[in-house]
C-alpha cells in the first residue's frame, strides 16, 4: 500500500480536524471526495469503468467467457479477479512491489462479490454441471491516494452494470451431445441485475473518530480501519479489519448483534466497533441510489455521451 511520511505537527494538526469533524479538506468525517464514474471505456471487453475518486483512479474491464461450473455449486458462474498495481501509480509499485497489494485485493474483492448474496451466481449458468459463464474481472489501479477498496468497489458495480453478455442458444447434435451456440447480434445480449452488488465502505478510526474515503495523509495518523461490503438495503455481506490497532465493542449486547450482522459465506466472525459497523452500513446504503441513478442516466445517453479522460 502507498505511504507518506507525516510529521507530528501535522499528526496533531489531522487529529484535532478530525475530532472536530473537520478534515484538512473542508469535508466532514463521512463525506466522500469528488467522484468521477464513467462506462465503456474499453472496445475489447464486455463490459468496463473507470472511477476516480479525488487523486485514485481505477480502471475496470470484465470479459465473459464459457467455462465449467465448479463441482460444487454445478447451477452457478463464477467471477475471478486480478489486480495490477501500475507502477505509475506509485513509485513503490515498480518491479514487483505491487504484488503482494494486488493479491490482498484480489482475495478481499473474491471474498465479497463472488457469492449469492452480491451477484445472481445462477443466471451465469448456460448448462447445470456442463456450461457456465465466467466473468474475468481485471482491475487496473492508475492511481493511489488512498481508499483503494472504495474507488475499486464502485468501479466493479459500474463495469458489471454495463457488462452485456451474448445471449446462449442450446441445441442437439445427431449424435444427441448439447451444442453451445452465441448471438451473433451485439443487440442481443443479456444484462446482470446489480442492484444487490454492494459497494465497499473502508472506515478508518482516528483518535477517537472515524473516517470515510481516508487520504493517505489521514491513513497514516489512523491506527486501525474497518473494510464493510454494505448492500443498497444496508446489509453487511462481508467485514475485514485491517491495521494493527484494536477496535473495541461498546457492549456485549451490541457484540451479539454485530457478530450475527458481519457473518460471510466462509463462516467467519468478528467483532468489530459498533460504531463502526453502524457508520458503514449507513454511508454504504446512501451511496447506493446516486450510482445507480448516475449510471442509468449515462447508459440513456446512448452514442451522444460525451466522453472524458485520457481513453476518451
Amino acid at each position: 500500500m502507498a505511504r507518506v511520511k507525516v510529521s507530528e505537527a501535522e499528526k496533531v494538526y489531522i487529529l484535532h480536524g478530525i475530532r472536530d469533524d473537520l478534515r484538512v479538506d473542508g469535508r466532514s468525517c463521512e463525506d466522500y471526495r469528488h467522484m468521477e464514474v464513467e462506462t465503456d471505456v474499453v472496445s475489447n471487453t464486455d463490459g468496463s469503468a473507470r472511477v476516480s475518486l479525488g487523486h485514485t483512479a481505477v480502471l475496470v474491464g470484465i470479459k465473459a467467457e464459457i467455462g465449467k461450473p465448479r463441482p460444487l455449486v454445478p447451477d452457478e458462474g463464477y467471477l475471478e479477479f486480478f489486480v495490477d498495481c501500475s507502477a505509475n501509480a506509485t513509485p513503490e509499485f515498480e518491479g514487483r512491489g505491487g504484488e503482494e497489494l494486488g493479491i490482498e485485493l484480489s482475495n478481499t474483492l473474491y471474498r465479497v462479490f463472488n457469492n449469492r448474496s452480491s451477484v445472481d451466481l445462477k443466471s451465469l449458468c448456460i448448462s447445470a454441471g456442463e456450461h457456465c459463464w465466467v466473468l474475468y474481472v481485471d482491475v487496473l489501479l492508475l492511481q493511489c491516494d488512498g481508499n483503494l477498496y472504495d474507488a475499486i468497489s464502485v468501479a466493479i458495480k459500474a463495469a458489471l452494470f454495463n457488462t452485456k453478455i451474448p445471449r446462449v442458444h442450446m441445441s442437439s447434435d445427431e449424435e444427441g451431445g448439447k451444442e453451445v451456440e452465441l448471438s451473433d447480434d451485439p443487440f442481443d445480449c443479456v444484462r446482470l441485475n446489480v442492484e444487490s452488488v454492494p459497494c465497499i465502505v473502508t472506515l478508518c478510526k482516528v483518535g477517537h473518530r472515524h473516517v470515510v474515503d481516508a487520504t493517505l495523509q489521514e491513513k497514516a495518523c489512523s491506527v486501525a480501519s474497518l473494510i464493510i461490503a454494505v448492500t443498497h438495503r444496508g446489509t453487511v455481506t462481508c467485514a475485514k479489519k485491517m491495521g494493527g490497532g484494536s477496535l473495541d465493542p461498546e457492549s456485549i449486547f451490541e457484540m451479539t448483534e454485530v457478530r450475527q450482522t458481519t457473518r460471510n459465506d466462509l463462516g467467519f466472525l468478528c467483532v468489530y466497533d459498533v460504531s463502526l459497523v453502524q457508520a458503514g452500513k449507513r454511508v454504504g446504503k446512501a451511496l447506493h441510489a446516486p450510482l445507480m441513478k448516475l449510471l442509468q442516466q449515462e447508459e440513456s445517453l446512448g452514442k451522444k455521451r460525451q466522453k472524458v479522460g485520457f481513453l476518451g
